[in-house]
């Protein structure tokens, strides 16, 4: 979770963690929080206006129908197991291990944790810590985790330092690359850090994907209009590598995972999660799911499961569950999807949906146009709301 741990309230900053440099420099942290406060009531609004979208003649909502309300859950959806280690507070990613069937890796957020990964099995127990260690390491702001193919073509680990409490402040973000251990027991692994910065600006993003058939990292930005973006396909541990959108992300979104074999990719937000087909990559791909999570406080992770056909969507907290949620794979509507950007995970995560109303035309087109302008008059609303009584 990106947000502004507000409890500095000095003129003068000597921490050091500002993205401005080190030393002592005028504090802005208070400033930051009401700024990221401001944001959060308007990711509210945008909730509560979706959800208002629902009740409308389906018509004339168009693809807002694709976006499930905040309160709904797939009647199928079952909670897996639930992690129950007191060390893990903020389980922000999640990863199936490609050597162990039945684990999944996880880490906590920003904040006093370390760099840590955690293996922990389904019925919730930590089987082993891994400290990830290595020049450039650190635990700044660790949003996802991931399971790919590493320099040798054996399974690896990746680590997304990718979080930006700062939306853009950063110059740069990291992901940290481990082979991932034979053995789950508690041990010290050496990781390769790689450095990214976005073509079009620093972002906030808290999702990322590692395609399983050839370790490309993509990450997706956490934006009303965000991006997905793909890096490139040879790194280099010396220089700043440089992430290119190649998408549109869903109004969002807080993971993202590839399927075990690579077939598909499910992008998550906090209400739902979308499946694409990936057999032509990452970007344009048709929509062959669409799933409710469940309700959760903080629901940032989510992984296939082992099999492919269930997803597995996590939540930060104490004590957090972990559910299953089965996958209609084979189900999935060849007119759904298409070529273009906007077929592919949409701004609000509809995919192909713009286009649902058939005859509908240019009435279609209108509502969402309308539909745009009343979200966009919402949060507005709310920002100058808080605004005033800040």
């Amino acid at each position: 979770m990106s947000r502004i741990r507000s409890s500095f309230r000095s003129c003068a900053c000597v921490c050091g963690a500002c993205p401005q440099g080190e030393g002592r420099k005028p504090c802005r942290r208070a400033e930051n929080g009401r700024i990221a406060a401001m944001r959060r009531s308007a990711a509210v609004a945008v909730t509560l206006a979706l959800a208002a979208l629902q009740a409308a003649p389906a018509g004339a909502a168009g693809a807002a129908a694709a976006e499930p309300s905040a309160d709904s859950t797939s009647p199928a959806a079952e909670p897996l197991f639930r992690i129950t280690d007191e060390r893990i507070q903020e389980s922000s990613g999640l990863a199936a291990s490609s050597r162990h069937d039945g684990v999944y890796w996880t880490h906590n957020d920003s904040g006093t944790y370390g760099p840590q990964i955690y293996a922990v099995d389904e019925q919730g127990r930590t089987v082993a810590t891994v400290d990830v260690v290595g020049e450039g390491v650190e635990a700044r702001d660790w949003e996802a985790i991931a399971v790919g193919p590493g320099e040798d073509g054996e399974p690896a680990v990746f680590v997304g330092d990718i979080g930006d409490n700062f939306h853009g402040g950063w110059p740069s973000i990291r992901v940290y690359r481990l082979p991932e251990p034979r053995d789950l027991a508690d041990q010290a692994i050496a990781a390769t850090t790689f450095s990214f910065s976005y073509e079009d600006g620093g972002r906030d993003a808290e999702a990322m994907m590692v395609d399983p058939r050839d370790g490309r990292i993509h990450i997706l930005s956490k934006e009303v209009a965000g991006g997905v973006y793909a890096a490139p396909e040879d790194l280099d541990p010396d220089a700043t590598n440089t992430l290119t959108r190649v998408d549109s992300a869903p109004l969002y979104a807080t993971g993202a995972s590839f399927s075990p074999d690579g077939a598909y990719y499910a992008v998550r937000t906090y209400w739902a999660a979308t499946v694409y087909d990936a057999a032509d990559g990452v970007g344009g791909g048709r929509v062959v799911d669409r799933v409710p999570l469940p309700e959760s406080d903080q629901g940032e992770s989510l992984a296939f499961s082992h099999d492919g056909r269930s997803l597995l969507a996590g939540t930060e907290g104490a004590d957090s569950p972990v559910w299953s949620v089965p996958l209609e794979l084979p189900g999935a509507e060849p007119g759904e999807g298409g070529d273009g950007a906007s077929d592919g995970p949409g701004t609000a995560g509809q995919g192909g949906a713009a286009g649902a109303g058939g005859s509908g035309g240019g009435t279609g087109a209108a509502v969402l146009i309308w539909t745009g302008v009343g979200l966009a008059a919402v949060v507005i609303a709310g920002i100058a709301l808080l605004a005033r009584r800040s």
